[in-house]
């Protein structure tokens, strides 16, 4: 049995500059090509996973409060306003899947997750896996989550693709982004990356709100799986799905 983690960016399935929108034609879209993979034969023996990111609903959220990765609160509006955010969001992407035929499952990290005073992430990936061997397709998504000391911080989604793909033995993971791949200097796709520093210069922040640390975070994330990593565009989810390595291949030491 494989099992394939996919990261749907917040910026692929939001309006990432206008708050608490969704852009319908670009899920819809992704959805379909998941859907489509899905209930080809081809894909029988494959457990899917999916995370997805903030977008403009948790982001816009996370910024008016101050909560980041590093800093917390214990103000139980800015919870309820974040959590409350990302868990509209995850009912729209789990229902445009349900619509493409897919089996998807709502899963909330802020009831699982949590982060030690020191800052290191606990997500158990067996409630998950408990879950693929069902036959359902958990959507899990950026949250935020107990740290000890803090109240309360941001779990991004890429940390929850990390966690998971390494606790569930992931053979694959897919990053789906809004550019299709990681792109150097002259905006041209660098096709593998195999160390950080080899394109720490090219790797800028986010135009819009992100509390998360944008590309950079993610190539170190991913540089870190056992399982290589692909980071790529909308057009390319159905390629990777069916076994394709598109856009950027981030492949770990």
């Amino acid at each position: 049995m494989s099992r394939v983690v996919l990261k749907l960016g917040g910026s692929v399935v939001t309006e990432k500059d206008e708050p608490e929108t969704v852009d319908t034609e670009a899920l819809e879209r992704v959805a379909t090509a998941i859907g489509e993979w899905y209930t080809d034969e081809r894909a029988a023996g494959t457990d899917l996973l999916v995370v997805h990111g903030g977008g403009s609903f948790g982001h816009h959220h996370a910024a008016a409060h101050g909560v980041s990765r590093e800093t917390g609160s214990t103000d139980t509006q800015a919870v309820r306003d974040i959590h409350g955010a990302m868990q509209d969001l995850n009912e729209a992407v789990v229902g445009a899947l349900a619509d493409a035929d897919v089996p998807a499952v709502p899963v909330h990290p802020f009831s699982a997750g949590y982060r030690t005073p020191e800052g290191l992430l606990f997500y158990p990936a067996e409630p998950t896996a408990s879950m693929l061997s069902e036959g359902f397709v958990p959507v899990l998504h950026g949250d935020v989550v107990a740290h000890a000391g803090e109240g309360a911080t941001i779990l991004s989604g890429d940390e929850l693709v990390v966690e998971l793909a390494e606790g569930l033995g992931a053979t694959r993971v897919g990053l789906c982004s809004t550019v299709p791949g990681v792109l150097d200097d002259a905006d041209e796709v660098i096709s593998e990356i195999v160390d950080y520093e080899d394109v720490a210069d090219y790797l800028g922040e986010s135009e819009s709100t992100d509390v998360t640390g944008g590309m950079a975070a993610k190539v170190r994330a991913l540089l870190g799986l056992r399982a290589a990593a692909s980071v790529f565009g909308p057009d390319d989810v159905g390629p990777f799905l069916r076994g394709e390595e598109p856009g950027t291949v981030i492949r770990g030491e």
